[in-house]
């Protein structure tokens, strides 16, 4: 079973900024930045330490393990929703993580600069 869902925009920005700091295309580092929330998705989920994934611009297609999707199934029947609705809020969830967000005044004190 396939997967696909657009990212939010919150998403699409943190990875356009970070392809700015690192001078990466936006492509680039959308793949960062998908491939880092899809593998604790999966870890946690499967204990998979690999993803193989898709990025088309703003959209992703993405093939979960056998365990994910058990879970997105649960977890879409419960809610009302499809299994790709379900996988863009977990990985929007764990992309959050992520995010650079916190500037050097809010770090706490001896916290290294980026």
């Amino acid at each position: 079973m396939t997967l696909a869902f657009e990212v939010s925009d919150r998403l699409y920005e943190a990875a356009q900024e970070w392809a700015d700091r690192r001078l990466e295309d936006i492509d680039e580092a959308m793949e960062t930045k998908v491939e880092q929330a899809l593998l604790e998705i999966e870890h946690l989920v499967s204990q998979s330490h690999d993803v193989e994934f898709e990025v088309d611009g703003r959209e992703i297609r993405y093939e979960p393990t056998e365990e994910l999707a058990a879970l997105l199934r649960r977890q879409a029947e419960e809610s009302g929703i499809d299994e790709s609705a379900v996988l863009k809020m977990h990985v929007d969830l764990y992309a959050n993580a992520f995010l650079d967000e916190v500037t050097d005044e809010q770090k706490p004190p001896g916290t290294p600069s980026e």
